[in-house]
């Protein structure tokens, strides 16, 4: 770990560490993982009803099969770096692609609460995992000048589950019944097992992840600033994007299906925000990062000032959507280049902070939509981002200095 690894666009990486041909298929492979994985982790939402009748448990019971994931992948990202670190990452990928799978069956056949727990704690651990070692594994995949590209690529595994993962379920499960939903999971899942065992070529561990070695990353000033500047986006948007349906049905008051069509318009957003905060990050990433939250945070002002009008509800919604896209890439990239010898420990850093931004936007939006309305929401949302922007803005010029 060096000085240069303190500059938030460093690029060192040891050049006889460097892959010099990229391998692109395997890069798809983790496209393909992320997107059964995302896909399996919101599947209860689009079939909660008829999932909590047939198990003879309340809606917000269920309801808690997406909590129980969120939490254990928390910990797993944190963790599992640590726990495999003497594994060949291409075997510890494997066994992600495998909990999905195994989460999906057991979820499928799940006869009671405590067997959909289970599955849901099964595919927390694959999906924190999966995440705190993806940007490490796609770094080993690909030179570091086509990183971006790479995390790209692999983001618009979610981009695609986000806009279509909650309409397939919920189709599937009013043609064929909830379970047949979490069978299409765990079929996702095998196809994703065959590719990445066709793709992925061996990974001998590189590193020793520790629980020392998270703290000492958190004393680097880029991944302090990092951690900071997430929190803040994350918080913001989660904040102000939980309530943005209460928002448009009660300010510019539109009906269920207009709302729909809007949210469909934020996921294709946020497709396109991907591919194009990949070609932005290749130039610079804190422009990538400052540009996405203070685009999120001009939406959120346009929502609060104009959003009555019906026009600027649909674009601004639109425009966030396209915003956000951006970013996770963006922050991935980031903290990779910031501790290029590091990635898996900062994997999972990101993972961490993540789902503390969550958490605590979601704890901060519901005050705030108590007390103010869906207004206060997205005016939190508007505040938090432009707090984020305007950070990394000042930081980056503080460490070139």
């Amino acid at each position: 770990m060096t000085d240069t690894a303190t500059t938030l666009d460093a690029t060192f990486i040891p050049e006889s560490e460097e892959r010099i041909d990229p391998a692109w298929a395997g890069v798809g492979s983790l496209a393909l993982g992320v997107f059964g994985l995302v896909t399996a982790e919101f599947l209860p939402v689009s079939i909660l009803t008829p999932m909590a009748a047939d198990l003879g448990i309340s809606t917000g019971t269920a309801g808690q099969a997406v909590t129980a994931t969120a939490s254990v992948g928390a910990v797993a990202g944190l963790t599992i770096a640590i726990a495999t670190r003497r594994f060949d990452r291409r075997l510890v990928l494997w066994g992600f692609t495998l909990a999905l799978i195994a989460s999906s069956l057991l979820a499928a056949f799940a006869t009671n609460l405590a067997m959909l727990l289970a599955a849901r704690v099964v595919l927390g651990i694959g999906l924190g995992g999966f995440w705190s070692m993806m940007a490490a594994i796609a770094l080993r995949l690909v030179p570091m000048s086509l990183v971006p590209r790479a995390m790209s690529i692999v983001f618009t595994g979610v981009s695609v589950a986000t806009v279509c993962a909650a309409p397939i379920g919920a189709y599937i499960g009013d043609l064929w019944g909830w379970r047949a939903a979490f069978l299409m999971a765990a079929a996702v899942g095998a196809v994703t097992l065959i590719v990445q065992m066709a793709t992925i070529p061996r990974l001998p561990p590189q590193s020793a992840p520790s629980l020392k070695l998270l703290f000492d990353l958190m004393r680097m000033p880029s991944i302090r600033i990092g951690i900071i500047t997430v929190l803040l986006f994350v918080s913001g948007h989660f904040a102000g994007f939980t309530y943005v349906r209460p928002f448009l049905e009660n300010v510019p008051e539109f009906g269920i299906e207009a709302i729909s069509l809007i949210l469909l318009a934020y996921g294709t957003g946020g497709f396109f925000g991907n591919l194009a905060g990949g070609l932005i990050i290749e130039r610079s990433i804190t422009a990538a990062v400052s540009i996405g939250t203070l685009l999120i945070a001009a939406m959120a002002f346009a929502l609060v000032t104009f959003g009555s009008f019906d026009v600027v509800s649909a674009v601004a919604v639109t425009l966030w959507g396209f915003a956000f896209g951006a970013l996770p890439v963006a922050v991935q990239t980031w903290m990779v280049r910031a501790a290029p010898d590091h990635a898996e420990s900062t994997g999972g850093l990101i993972v961490a902070t993540f789902q503390v931004g969550i958490a605590s936007g979601a704890v901060l939006g519901g005050l705030f939509v108590d007390s103010f309305g869906p207004l206060g929401a997205i005016t939190y949302c508007a505040v938090a981002t432009l707090a984020s922007g305007l950070y990394v803005v000042a930081s980056r010029r503080s460490i070139e200095v």
